[in-house]
């Protein structure tokens, strides 16, 4: 399925009033997505969540792409354990496997459940699908069921600047072929870079100890996950990255963006430009302060109902 530049526009315009979304996440790959998940799920006044999905990744956390989802699931319930939330139809298991050169939809609970919400939406009223994540679940979707593409706004955490001199960055390189049909399939897409733009949202052991740790369960359980990552915590700090992608969908005067023609991904796992393509939106800037800020408060709150 195509669509006009011109709806593509439309759809790329920041919107106001309550968004539907969905999230798409490899939990158990890192700390950030917990964070990012939680500031999500207390934002209840302008996000109406209406799934989690688990995604595949596969570095030393995991044996494998299907253990690498099969940990995230679990991790993801875990964290909604913690903040009182029934899991019930709202978590999926994503795919086993990238889709990788053959570029083939992989069959996965999280697949049907996207295409069933993006059809349930409009080019009014799209499905916005936060990845931070290997795109293969929402990538499923599109080429399983292209007509979706105009009912959705992918927001997606994956590669590096445009001007880095590459954009071999995890969630991108894990599944090439999964980000080049992302790119190439003309859905709206907000592209938020890794290094050079959400390297700036980063946090330290005696901010996450002040402002997160004595928030109940849910903060104990957040900064226990934050300082198990480095062993030394002197002088160190740590990226959030996955945050900037919620925050996008939260307020986009925290993360700023233009419209640009969409890159082309090179096999090498490069960028390059060609100005004739359709566009997207890209995310040039952090506005490091007001994300943590909005997240530090909205924990507060929450843990205050349980104490």
């Amino acid at each position: 399925m195509k669509i006009s530049n011109k709806k593509r526009l439309q759809l790329l315009l920041p919107r106001a009033g309550k968004l539907r979304v969905v999230m798409d996440t490899d939990a158990y790959n890192e700390i950030d997505d917990q964070f990012a998940i939680v500031q999500m799920m207390l934002s209840p006044k302008r996000l109406s969540v209406e799934a989690i999905y688990a995604a595949p990744f596969h570095n030393h956390r995991s044996k494998n792409p299907q253990d690498g989802m099969e940990q995230s699931y679990a991790e993801i319930l875990r964290l909604l354990k913690r903040l009182k939330i029934d899991t019930d139809n709202l978590v999926y298991q994503g795919v086993g496997r990238f889709i990788g050169s053959q570029k083939k939809y992989i069959h996965a609970p999280a697949v049907d459940n996207l295409i069933s919400r993006a059809r349930a939406g409009s080019p009014e009223d799209p499905l916005y699908v936060i990845s931070i994540a290997a795109i293969t679940n929402v990538v499923s979707a599109i080429l399983k069921a292209p007509d979706i593409i105009d009912r959705i706004v992918v927001v997606w955490l994956g590669g590096h600047s445009l001007n880095w001199p590459d954009t071999n960055e995890f969630n991108l390189k894990q599944d090439i072929g999964g980000a080049q049909v992302l790119l190439d399939s003309g859905a709206p897409v907000v592209l938020v870079p890794c290094m050079g733009v959400t390297s700036h949202l980063h946090s330290s052991v005696p901010e996450i100890e002040r402002y997160v740790e004595p928030q109940g369960e849910i903060g104990a359980f957040l900064a226990k996950r934050f300082k198990n990552y480095s062993d030394n915590h002197k002088g160190w700090s740590k990226e959030i990255w996955d945050m900037a992608a919620v925050a996008w969908v939260l307020n986009e005067e925290w993360v700023p963006s233009y419209i640009i023609s969409s890159p082309i991904l090179t096999e090498q796992a490069t960028w390059s430009l060609d100005h004739s393509r359709h566009p997207i939106r890209y995310v040039h800037q952090i506005d490091r302060d007001s994300i943590m800020r909005d997240f530090f408060q909205k924990l507060e709150v929450f843990a205050g109902k349980y104490s």
